[in-house]
């Protein structure tokens, strides 16, 4: 289970990034149910650090605080700011011994310098995948998402995507409960997919179409009825052409995709929270059966219904 989690400040870094993994993994959250983890700030230098905008951070701790955490998060950088070696060997280092490993934002670009990410898929912020991929050609760079996982590293896209993919850590190593816990305090979303496009106590889904607002908390509401597209433009007073339109223009995604993650989200919580066997989960969600349960659940969170109980069922429960 993840419980200690250091960020690495290298000079130039970006502030908002930072603030971020401070915000996610720094904080107390005990006195309304959520987790705490041993988070610490480390560099090259203990001193000040120079971050952007003319801002500095005092940092007490080495690198060697880090040497065993759970996590080492990297924040957004200047592109052409100069990396410590001490810094980049500390990453590579964490990577050998399999500590899970998140970049925010051009953070990728240490990970790269790092070589940590030569055969594998990533992505930064869509302003730099171009200039990652011609420098760094061994990479499989994705500028269409969120965030990527790959193995333990975690790369994510520009600014805001940093908190989708620390989420998304906290989601697989911890359970849903704690990752709708730090969301609820930071207000917002729990979870935006990490395949959606960079233009993942119920979690609330996004909407950009106030129209279509009312009929997405409908639609949560009604999770285990059999909700077709010609029931749902009906109910929205729309062709079926033009209700798919809107919804992926307002959502980012296509109504049974959104569909089927809002019912694994419940299912989660069920399996977490509730002792109801897999079938009365199962329809309780919409998903009919155990075993279409267990097909979505599995592409989604990666594990089947049953092991991920046994993971976080005991520990949410307690």
């Amino acid at each position: 289970m993840l419980q200690t989690v250091a960020l690495i400040a290298i000079p130039g870094m970006s502030m908002f990034e930072t603030s971020v993994a401070c915000e996610v993994f720094g904080i107390d959250r005990s006195s309304t149910g959520g987790p705490t983890f041993d988070f610490t700030v480390v560099t090259a230098d203990p001193g000040p650090v120079r971050a952007r905008h003319g801002l500095s951070v005092v940092v007490p701790n080495g690198l060697e605080a880090a040497a065993d955490v759970d996590l080492l998060v990297i924040s957004a950088v200047g592109l052409d700011d100069e990396v410590d070696e001490r810094v980049l060997e500390a990453i590579r280092a964490a990577h050998r011994r399999g500590a899970r490993i998140l970049s925010m934002c051009s953070g990728a670009f240490v990970l790269a310098k790092a070589g940590i990410l030569d055969g594998r898929r990533a992505t930064t912020h869509w302003m730099y995948t171009d200039r990652l991929a011609r420098e760094h050609p061994l990479i499989e760079i994705d500028p269409n998402v969120l965030y990527v996982e790959d193995g333990t590293i975690v790369t994510s896209a520009g600014t805001a995507a940093g908190i989708d993919a620390a989420l998304h850590i906290v989601r697989v190593e911890r359970g849903a409960a704690d990752a709708v816990a730090i969301a609820r305090r930071m207000v917002v979303p729990p979870q935006r997919d990490g395949g959606q496009a960079q233009f993942i106590a119920s979690p609330l889904p996004e909407c950009h179409d106030d129209s279509l607002a009312e009929l997405l908390d409908w639609m949560l509401e009604h999770l285990d009825d059999d909700l077709t597209i010609e029931t749902l433009a009906r109910r929205g007073f729309m062709s079926e052409r033009t209700f798919a339109r809107r919804f992926r223009d307002a959502t980012g995604t296509s109504p049974g995709a959104w569909l089927n993650r809002q019912r694994v989200l419940r299912a989660q919580h069920l399996l977490e929270a509730s002792d109801a066997d897999l079938e009365e989960i199962s329809r309780r969600c919409g998903f009919g059966t155990a075993a279409v349960m267990r097909h979505h659940f599995v592409r989604t969170v990666g594990v089947a219904p049953g092991r991920y109980r046994q993971s976080f069922g005991a520990r949410a429960s307690a």
